[in-house]
């Protein structure tokens, strides 16, 4: 009996241990962009990880206009989630990173939905951009957002801001 109970420790262990192991990162990124080299500054979430059942998360949302056009500085137009070329990843700021649950995980990926399935023309440079997007998925993790005008525009301005009202994320400013 005795080996038994030995036997269901040691797999208990085991089994706690690998469920333990099992976390997700949750990074939030701006690229700088550039209109002129066809990019625009854009802010975008990262998930990278293992679930609590194994199934590994290497993913990343964003969220835009579907065509970059004149339309788009007069008021709402079709929309898109965009996911990034890992080159394109490479070359972001990562302002900081949060470890988050199975529960968080899901939570985010029903977001995501939300915005992609949003009928009718859902982007809108002032009320619902990348930002809007990103702030929506950091308060899902607990991460206090708010949207000055002046940065509506700016994404990096804009994740400095969400770094400072959060002290708990220990992240720097990014120049």
């Amino acid at each position: 009996m005795g080996r038994i109970l030995q036997l269901a420790v040691v797999l208990t262990a085991f089994f706690w241990a690998a469920a333990a192991s099992a976390e997700v990162r949750l990074t939030f990124h701006s690229f700088n962009g550039s209109v002129l080299f066809g990019r625009y500054p854009h802010t975008f979430v990262s998930l990278e990880g293992e679930l609590e059942d194994g199934t590994p998360i290497s993913e990343n949302y964003g969220f835009s206009a579907r065509r970059a056009t004149p339309a788009v500085l007069r008021g709402p137009v079709e929309h898109v989630i965009l996911v990034e070329d890992p080159k394109w990843i490479e070359r972001t700021n990562q302002h900081f990173t949060l470890t988050i649950d199975d529960a968080k995980y899901w939570a985010i990926r029903k977001e995501v939905a939300r915005w992609r399935d949003a009928p009718g023309k859902y982007y809108d440079l002032a009320t619902r951009n990348c930002i809007h997007f990103v702030g929506a998925i950091a308060q899902i993790v607990g991460v206090r957002v708010t949207y000055p005008e002046d940065m509506l525009r700016r994404p990096k301005k804009w994740l400095n801001h969400v770094t400072a009202r959060n002290p708990r994320l220990r992240a720097p400013q990014i120049d």
